[in-house]
């Protein structure tokens, strides 16, 4: 296995392969092959990239069919077939059938740009600079999406100093904390030394924060604190949304619409790259090219994404989605959890975490270097990276499923000895 040529030339910046020191050739599905012929359960998913499984036969049938017909491929924000077509199955297929209503922005491909575009647009909207996020959130690494994100690490690397976001605790971080009242405090108290934000930003289920899902309820109150404060309410459901969570949005189980969502990763169908911003009408005040990128109208993603509304619709993914998550959640409780009363299982559809911080914050990397060993391929989260994450592709077969969770649990054993 030669990787000399990355340890030389390569900038330092690079981590996961640093996690999985091999160099990998093929994908299918749920599996991943080094270029030795070796096979690795993906329990990684691209980082939520790749929800439709690698090479799905049906994504990469569509995207060779247009690229044999010399279509465009770049082509800024100009119109064109694949943007229509787009744009046409998003709206009639996904949106309008769940009752919700947006107009659609191309950012730059990226989920950090489509924040960004976001924190513009909330501000250019509102006439106000301040906005809240929740501790334990992640959303980019450019500088508007990183004062956003809480995580030190991140922070740190950027080298500047981070203003107009106030960080809010999480509803899980202290018990019996009224949240919403304190929000409330935050904007009506003359001494609190916060300004009104023009936005909450949030994810409904914090994924690098440790898979923390926020309940229903407390969704519900969000929307009626920002509905009745003038303020905007903007989920980021890069990573949870896509079907990740049980349904395409994964802000449905609490009823409610977000004044703006903000999408990336699988919006591609097959890990392609593209972001957008779904907005309510009323808040496009967008003048030309206030916010636009030179990447910001890919073909061959926008023909992915489209192919990917349609065959996870024929193919019922959010339904399996949610069986499937249930089949992880039994076996955990049923596998791992008893083999040490302080581990904790947090999760829904098939985004889940084992949280060992209870035990001792490091097991969970050597969960992690153990299950590589035995061709498993999974990742940290949460505060110390103590949280094992579980997300595969959707597409998973519950045998290939099993027999990576047999080593999730294998790895846990070895490691609490």
């Amino acid at each position: 296995m030669n990787t000399s040529t990355f340890e030389t030339y390569e900038s330092d910046v690079r981590s996961y392969c640093r996690h999985f020191p091999k160099v990998f050739t093929n994908a299918k599905g749920a599996v991943l092959t080094d270029e030795d012929g070796n096979d690795y359960i993906d329990f990684f998913c691209g980082a939520g990239a790749v929800n439709y499984g690698h090479n799905n036969d049906y994504i990469k049938q569509k995207m060779i069919e247009y690229l044999s017909t010399d279509g465009i491929i770049h082509a800024l924000d100009m119109y064109t077939v694949p943007k229509r077509e787009f744009i046409e199955t998003l709206e009639k297929k996904i949106i309008e059938p769940r009752g919700l209503s947006y107009k659609i922005q191309f950012c730059g491909p990226t989920g950090t740009n489509a924040v960004e575009a976001a924190l513009k647009l909330a501000r250019k909207n509102k006439g106000r600079s301040n906005v809240f996020s929740f501790m334990g959130c992640f959303h980019g690494m450019t500088l508007g999406a990183l004062s956003l994100t809480s995580e030190m690490y991140a922070r740190n690397a950027a080298g500047v100093s981070f203003s107009d976001v106030t960080h809010i605790p999480a509803p899980y971080m202290f018990e019996g904390l009224d949240v919403i009242q304190y929000m409330q405090t935050l904007i009506d108290d003359d001494h609190s030394g916060v300004e009104k934000p023009a936005a909450v930003v949030m994810e409904t289920l914090q994924a690098e924060g440790g898979i923390r899902p926020f309940s229903d309820q407390f969704l519900r109150d969000v929307r009626e604190f920002c509905d009745k404060n003038d303020i905007l309410m903007i989920v980021d459901d890069i990573q949870v949304g896509c079907c990740r969570c049980g349904t395409f949005f994964s802000f449905e189980r609490a009823g409610i619409q977000p004044d703006m969502v903000v999408m990336s990763k699988s919006i591609g169908g097959l890990g392609m790259p593209l972001a957008i911003l779904l907005l309510k009408e009323e808040l496009d005040q967008w003048k030309p090219g206030e916010h636009n990128g030179t990447f910001r109208g890919n073909q061959l993603s926008f023909v992915a994404g489209k192919a990917s509304f349609d065959w996870l619709l024929e193919n019922s993914v959010e339904a399996e989605t949610r069986r499937k998550g249930e089949l992880v959640k039994s076996f955990v409780e049923r596998e791992i959890l008893p083999l040490d009363s302080r581990l904790e299982l947090r999760g829904m559809g098939l985004i889940w975490g084992i949280d060992f911080g209870a035990i001792n914050p490091e097991l969970s990397e050597t969960v992690i270097e153990k299950c590589f060993e035995n061709r498993l391929i999974c990742e940290c989260a949460g505060r110390e990276g103590a949280v094992l994450k579980i997300m595969p592709p959707l597409v998973i077969e519950d045998e290939l499923l099993i027999k990576g969770l047999n080593i999730v649990a294998q790895a846990t054993k070895e490691a609490l000895k």
